[in-house]
């Protein structure tokens, strides 16, 4: 009877992983990146008109952490490239979340914690030197844009330097519907604590690198972590290293005092690639205001995002407020769109909506050039000025 009992127990058991490994991605994913169920948002003629000459940019989205083809439209999620095209949008950053862990939350979290995204790695059956190397997630992450571009060419493009923007743009204006792609770090724990790491991490593409996440980490402690330290001799070396190499640093992440230090070293502007306020949104994961008035005057850059841990109200009319209190804080020249799509978040809209925005500036007094600026030519002055040259 044994033999039997195999051979019907062996295809069981096939089946069943086939199913898990097929199924269990789609369902994490829809939910934990959430869409509010709404009717279609009331977009006026003069808001669909302004929208199709917008450049508009984001420069946070965590698409690459799922496992979902970014050429199809999908139904869940929120950021693919046919809905990045249905929203006029120019250029994304893409970042590489590569650690994460249990019972996240914005207050504090062990350094040692159990990790989320190794669980996710084996669910979604990645590579398995993925399963132990942060480095190798990121790299991983990144390969996916790079075959994406590759299959549509038509529709995505990599931006790795100052020519591929430029041939970007051109391409736009010739009416391509193409879409702009960059690489970024959600954190450098991504470089496994070795700074050979930054190098490598360059030469597979990655222009943008967050130096913390959710918790400390060797280059410093985190906005969520337990130290509140500022940076260490290895964050330093890691930030002149990226620097010197023309990589942008995002400090979203990071410790008041990781930033007062980064600030106080850095040769280049720093980015906030996705966050809110903290007088339009008190709360643990928005950094003082007074910080950010201090980025901004050193020519930093700040992405406002669309979740409720940075807006307290992610309703579209509440974003478009916090878009508002940041131009009276820092100045327009300084104000960004930093979704965090796709980051394990609730959302009101997806990419595919980003009208709903232009139609709320509108209504709320926006003048057409601040518009402009916020949706995204404030990116792409800023990539223009910090993207390594061709």
């Amino acid at each position: 009877m044994k033999r039997p009992l195999l051979t019907i127990g062996l295809p069981v058991l096939v089946v069943g992983a086939v199913l898990f490994f097929t199924l269990m991605p789609g369902y994490l994913e829809r939910s934990m990146n959430v869409v509010l169920d709404h009717e279609p948002y009331a977009i006026s003629a003069e808001a669909r008109a302004l929208h199709k000459t917008l450049v508009i940019g984001d420069w946070h989205a965590d698409s690459t952490l799922w496992k979902r083809d970014l050429a199809e439209h999908s139904e869940r999620g929120q950021v693919d490239v046919p809905r990045l095209q249905a929203g006029n949008v120019a250029l994304q950053m893409f970042t590489s979340v590569t650690k994460s862990p249990a019972g996240q939350n914005y207050e504090e979290n062990a350094t040692d914690a159990a990790d989320n995204i190794t669980r996710l790695a084996l669910v979604q059956a990645w590579p398995p030197a993925t399963w132990g190397s942060l480095a190798e997630r990121a790299l991983f992450q990144g390969q996916k844009l790079h075959a994406l571009a590759q299959r549509v060419p038509e529709a995505f493009q990599l931006v790795l330097n100052r020519a591929d923007l430029a041939r970007l743009m051109q391409r736009r204006q010739r009416g391509e519907p193409v879409v702009g792609g960059l690489l970024g770090t959600e954190g450098s724990h991504a470089l496994d604590g070795e700074l050979d790491n930054i190098q490598r991490l360059y030469d597979a593409g990655f222009r943008m690198m967050g130096l913390q996440h959710f918790f400390d980490n060797k280059l410093g402690g985190s906005l969520h972590g337990q130290s509140g330290a500022g940076l260490t001799p290895f964050g330093v070396q890691a930030v002149d290293t990226m620097q010197r190499l023309g990589i942008m640093v995002d400090v979203a992440h990071s410790s008041p005092q990781v930033v007062e230090d980064v600030l106080a070293r850095s040769q280049a502007p720093l980015v906030v690639s996705h966050t809110g306020f903290h007088g339009h949104c008190p709360g643990p994961r928005n950094i003082s205001d007074a910080l950010m008035q201090r980025i901004a005057a050193a020519g930093g850059i700040i992405g406002v995002g669309y979740w409720d841990g940075a807006m307290c109200d992610i309703s579209p009319r509440n974003i478009v407020a916090a878009m508002r209190y940041g131009i009276d804080l820092v100045g327009v020249d300084h104000i960004a769109l930093g979704s965090d799509f796709d980051g394990s978040v609730t959302t009101a809209f997806d990419t595919a909506e980003l009208a709903v925005l232009t139609e709320e500036m509108l209504r709320a007094g926006f003048s057409e050039a601040e518009i402009r600026k916020v949706m995204g030519e404030n990116m792409l002055r800023f990539l223009r000025q910090n993207l390594p040259p061709a």
